[in-house]
């Protein structure tokens, strides 16, 4: 099969495309500019100019189209997250669209698309299966952030497409990696738990996020999947074990008043509203299981890699 990845130099097309080749597909590989191994084809192309998109889905003649597209900062700023997903956004509605029209245009059968695990109503109780509501009423800067997930899936469902919602993403160049921003502060004694730290998190390594690409490749059916881990936890639960695995100082707490000066009405509901997802549906549709089933074996093999733990 060959396959078009757009966003293959990404944290997790850094992952997919020898995963796809590896598996004897044939990779064509889009982003903003060529870096690193990005496949049998590896092609410098703006995903916002429609023409240039059906230019290369029309000569290069795809049988699957799997959009990654997204242009986060290094460091993401919770309390302006809205100005840091300004670009991703635009990648979310009008990429999306041109990356469709191109694979409708070409008669590409399979179009897979990158959402997140992260957005459901958080008043819910029990972990949110794909059915659950997005959340109806957000801070105003994810209101917006949101919006752009709706619209990318709302392309892709209409597409009969796949959608795959990816859970917090950890690993290799994530905020969430050994050498991440995250753990960096972590590390520092800079990151305390907020209020009481309710906000239930569904990790993903980036292995298993690729993984679950291949798994949609090969299962060929549409619709919308978590991709998540077998173990969501609380902030209150895996900040203060993350900080003991790396032999960091135990978490502050603060008050979700003084914390909401640092970080703004979307930080303090990261770390207090969150809802988990439940990976059923992907396990048994997809055929995909995680690599990493818990959080705490995949943080634990990160901090390892880099000579973090015993």
């Amino acid at each position: 099969m060959k396959v078009l990845v757009a966003g293959a130099s990404g944290v997790i097309g850094k992952q997919l495309v020898p995963m796809l080749e590896a598996a004897g597909h044939e990779v064509v590989g889009l982003a903003r500019s060529v870096r690193g191994q990005m496949g049998t084809t590896a092609l410098a192309v703006d995903a916002l100019d429609r023409d240039a998109v059906v230019d290369v889905v029309m000569e290069n003649q795809p049988d699957a189209v799997v959009n990654l597209l997204t242009a986060l900062p290094d460091r993401i700023t919770h309390k302006r997250i809205d100005a840091d997903f300004v670009m991703t956004n635009r990648l979310r509605k009008v990429g999306t669209e041109n990356l469709r029209f191109a694979a409708q245009r070409a008669g590409v059968r399979h179009f897979i698309c990158q959402s997140i695990a992260f957005g459901y109503e958080p008043r819910g109780t029990t972990l949110a299966d794909e059915k659950a509501a997005l959340w109806r009423d957000p801070p105003k800067p994810f209101d917006v952030i949101l919006d752009g997930v709706k619209r990318l899936e709302a392309i892709t469902v209409a597409a009969r497409g796949t959608v795959l919602r990816f859970g917090h993403l950890y690993g290799p160049g994530t905020g969430f990696a050994s050498d991440g921003w995250f753990f960096n502060d972590v590390e520092r004694g800079k990151m305390p738990l907020v209020a009481d730290g309710n906000a239930t998190f569904s990790f993903l390594h980036v292995h298993d996020a690729a993984q679950a690409v291949l798994a949609a490749l090969q299962a060929d059916q549409p619709g919308v999947f978590n991709i998540v881990d077998d173990e969501p936890a609380q902030v209150r639960e895996w900040l203060p074990a993350l900080a003991q695995m790396m032999g960091a100082p135990e978490p502050k707490r603060v008050s979700a008043v003084l914390a909401g000066y640092a970080v703004g009405t979307w930080g303090v509901a990261y770390m207090t509203r969150l809802r988990g997802a439940d990976n059923t549906q992907a396990k048994h549709t997809l055929k995909w299981q995680p690599r990493y089933p818990s959080w705490r074996d995949g943080f634990a093999a990160e901090l390892a890699a880099v000579g973090g733990t015993s």
